[in-house]
């Protein structure tokens, strides 16, 4: 499974995200899309070496994350599972007639 759709499951879940630049974010999360972008409510910022501030809602750009610290209570076994079992495509079946073409071309031979 990808980070991202696990991280996707997780809303209504209380994180904290530590950003590149040494900024930790404590929220709870309310929605993750496919570039990582998190969005959260109730959030408490701490910007490195400031007093933290309340914010009721922010959204960090997924790139600038480094973690998302997740709680000891989640239960990440069923977090996991994925719904949908991925099928293998099935190899396509080779030509015969394309495969007795490469055995009768003539290769050149060293002189």
């Amino acid at each position: 499974m990808k980070l991202v759709r696990f991280l996707m499951k997780l809303n209504n879940e209380t994180v904290s995200i530590e950003l590149k630049n040494g900024t930790v974010v404590h929220g709870t999360i309310t929605g993750v899309d496919i570039s990582l972008n998190t969005h959260l409510k109730t959030v408490k910022l701490t910007v490195k070496g400031k007093n933290p501030l309340t914010l009721d809602h922010l959204s960090v750009r997924g790139n600038n994350v480094r973690y998302h610290i997740l709680p000891d209570s989640l239960n990440l076994e069923t977090l996991l599972v994925e719904e949908t079992p991925r099928v293998k495509p099935k190899k396509p079946i080779a030509d015969p007639s394309i495969a007795q073409l490469e055995q009768a071309v003539i290769k050149p031979t060293s002189y």
